[in-house]
């Protein structure tokens, strides 16, 4: 279920930076959100947008959704009072 693309390729090492791109269900089981969630947090700009694969599928970058998850991990816990 997951497709692995260059993203960035380095002339000087010639080495390539691949990330690889999600579908629904993997999405689905890192963030516990339902489908019709994420896309509305998508149509409002909070969360990755997801990528067209072909007429009838898209997918995401792994680590855009791993990035947005550590960044409301980030957020929940600079809100949390400190514990003695």
């Amino acid at each position: 279920m997951a497709t692995s693309i260059c993203l960035q390729q380095n002339s000087n090492t010639n080495t390539s930076t691949a990330s690889r791109i999600i579908r629904w269900p993997i999405v689905h089981h890192k963030v516990g959100l339902c489908r019709s969630h994420v896309h509305k947090l998508v149509s409002q700009g909070t969360f990755p947008k997801p990528i067209k694969l072909g007429i009838r599928s898209s997918g995401w970058v792994e680590s855009e959704i791993n990035a947005w998850l550590e960044q409301r991990i980030l957020e929940s816990r600079s809100d949390s009072p400190a514990v003695t």
